[in-house]
């Protein structure tokens, strides 16, 4: 058995759902510690909703860049166990495959990255940068007290960063296929249209906030909020719930409440979608309250030092020349980009990602640690270029 596919498999044994840590970070500290990386537990949140994190650093040069390793121990909860071919947390295998919660999502980027550097650190006695891991048990849940807050404490101690790879599952059909070099924004929105609750038989003595609200609805379906560039797609509004009436089939409701989203890319900002959004709902006279929460900006790493180096090594070890994109949902990149100018994502097939018998092939387990490892030693040759 390999060391990552070991490492792999401690990992998936431990119940690390979000956002509870099963002791994950024990074990992949003291795999860090035993290669002599400063290390600091940072803990945050409530006593019942406590976060853990890890920041480890090992400084090899005073004067050179910053790699840092990202990700997250926490696993989704499992679904129904009956619908499991085998327990969730005993990795199993079959047909080529290791099973168990995590096993994409993502422990065993978070083995590939820990034995990638092992292997690294063998073969160079001096590397030319330092090389850091930042890991935390709260990316599945709320995010509030993980990867943020973790970013919060670096900048206060203005530390560095230059180089950033989180492992999520990044790959469509083939490992190495495909890189996030960015991420769209998200901004959500609660919005409440008041009307007048009354008899659904005496309309004239009510107002339907729902009716009041539609043609202001099919406005906003059919704006184009921008273009997109060459790296995002357009920016897209949709909405997620619709929450009305008292449960009676005889009662005008006084207030419906609209849930919604934009996935918004570099081309818009978020004060200007809530203005032009807010400028429709005056435009039909509505009278409503709307509670806006950004859960992050946009972010893009444009072609370039890391991105060389990255497209280089799965070239290298797999034969793809791999498709950068900005497309899917949000990740703990959006928050290492506020203080890491070049932040890619790099990991296993997502296509078991949050799914019964979630798996990664055997096969690809080794070949992601390689190009980590392709990856360290291709920013070694460039720092001392």
């Amino acid at each position: 058995m390999s060391a990552t596919l070991e490492l792999t498999e401690q990992l998936i044994a431990r119940p690390s759902v979000t956002p509870d840590d099963a002791g994950c970070l024990e074990i992949l500290g003291e795999r860090l510690n035993a290669l002599h990386f400063e290390s600091a537990r940072l803990n945050f949140g409530p006593d019942n909703f406590r976060v853990s994190n890890l920041w480890a650093i090992k400084r090899c040069s005073s004067q050179g860049p910053t790699l840092v390793f990202a990700g997250h121990t926490d696993v989704v909860p499992t679904g129904p166990l009956d619908k499991w071919t085998t327990d969730p947390f005993t990795p199993s295998h079959r047909d080529g495959k290791l099973f168990g919660r995590g096993a994409s999502d993502m422990k065993t980027s978070l083995a590939a990255m820990v034995v990638a550097t092992e292997e690294f650190l063998k073969q160079e006695a001096h590397p030319r940068f330092s090389i850091a891991f930042l890991l935390t048990s709260d990316e599945e849940g709320p995010s509030v007290d993980g990867t943020v807050k973790v970013v919060e404490w670096l900048k206060s101690r203005n530390e560095q960063l230059d180089w950033c790879i989180v492992g999520e599952p990044t790959a469509v059909h083939r490992i190495g296929d495909m890189v996030k070099n960015g991420r769209r924004g998200t901004l959500s929105g609660k919005l409440t249209i008041k009307g007048v609750q009354g008899h659904i038989a005496y309309p004239q003595l009510a107002s339907n906030p729902i009716h009041l609200f539609a043609p202001a609805l099919a406005e906003l379906t059919t704006i184009s909020w921008d273009q997109g560039n060459d790296f995002f797609q357009p920016t897209s509004w949709q909405v997620s719930n619709i929450h009305a009436g008292t449960g009676a089939n005889n009662v005008i409701p006084g207030e419906v409440v609209v849930d919604f989203n934009f996935r918004f890319s570099t081309e818009s900002t978020a004060d200007d979608l809530k203005q032009r959004l807010e400028a429709v709902l005056r435009k039909h006279g509505l009278n409503y309250q709307l509670n806006w929460t950004l859960g992050g900006l946009p972010f893009l790493t444009t072609p370039g030092d890391l991105l060389g180096v990255v497209q280089q090594a799965i070239q290298a070890e797999t034969g793809i020349d791999t498709e950068l994109s900005t497309s899917g949902g949000t990740s703990d990149a959006r928050f290492i980009a506020h203080i890491c100018p070049q932040v890619i994502e790099l990991g296993p097939p997502n296509n078991s990602i949050h799914k019964i018998d979630e798996h990664v092939r055997v096969s690809d387990i080794d070949t992601l640690k390689n190009i980590y490892l392709r990856i360290l030693q291709g920013l070694q040759r460039h720092t001392s270029a």
